[in-house]
């Protein structure tokens, strides 16, 4: 049974999805690895995509001790993604992975969880710190169609290069009256009514449930291209855009 909001969301989105036609292409990177998650555990990862099954260690990262997509987190606990396996647990903002040595992972991955942060190149550039070279990077990201994102445009590249150069900090609404009016609170049944809706995200910075960007595969690859990534190979499916990629440092 669903334990939390997000628990719910995932059941509903991926707990009947089948596993990706070419999850094996992905799987054979990372067997034996081990590495760190941005913003889970992930159901996509069990299912979709089943990274967990394959990887030696992982180790966790979410922004607070307690958020509505997993309840209580412990940072004194392990990190628990899939049976025995347990790594550390990191209470730590997505742009600021303070503590965590660089070089210090095999591989990063990261599913829906760029898209609630405010300024995703500062992110994508400390989550590529604490990789070693020649490294593996896994982003997901949802694609619009499938979700109350369906009416807003698709966040310019330019613009993400504003909020890195501005230094935008996770508590920016910059993009809430644009939300407000194209969200669809219909495919959002955690969201509520508008009034609760507004509400809610007026308070982002306690609960991150905003999406403050909008992406598509292209903007994904300029993205990795920006940071020097080699992107190893892309993916669409019918909820997201996933993109495994190389560090070169």
């Amino acid at each position: 049974m669903p334990t939390s909001i997000g628990d719910l969301w995932r059941l509903l989105r991926y707990g009947k999805r089948r596993r990706l036609a070419s999850a094996d292409f992905y799987l054979r990177h990372f067997r034996g690895k081990s590495g760190i998650e941005i913003g889970g555990p992930s159901k996509i990862f069990r299912t979709v995509l089943p990274v967990y099954a394959s990887v030696a260690a992982l180790d966790g990262v979410n922004f607070a001790h307690q958020t509505v997509w997993e309840n209580s987190i412990d940072e004194s606990k392990p990190y628990r993604c899939y049976k025995a396996k347990a790594g550390k647990q990191f209470i730590r903002e997505a742009t600021h992975l303070d503590g965590i040595p660089s070089n210090s992972y095999q591989f990063l991955i990261s599913t829906n969880c760029l898209e609630h942060v405010a300024n995703p190149l500062k992110a994508l550039e400390e989550w590529l710190r604490v990789v070693e070279p020649n490294g593996l990077l896994v982003l997901i990201l949802p694609k619009k169609e499938s979700n109350f994102d369906h009416r807003r445009p698709v966040t310019s590249f330019e613009h993400l290069l504003d909020d890195y150069k501005n230094q935008t900090e996770e508590g920016d609404l910059t993009h809430l009256e644009e939300i407000m009016a194209l969200h669809e609170l219909s495919r959002d049944p955690p969201a509520g009514d508008a009034k609760h809706f507004r509400e809610r995200s007026l308070k982002n910075f306690e609960n991150r449930c905003l999406h403050h960007h909008v992406f598509d595969a292209p903007l994904l690859q300029r993205m990795f291209e920006h940071f020097g990534v080699h992107l190893v190979r892309a993916d669409t499916t019918r909820t997201d855009y996933l993109a495994l990629g190389t560090i070169r440092k």
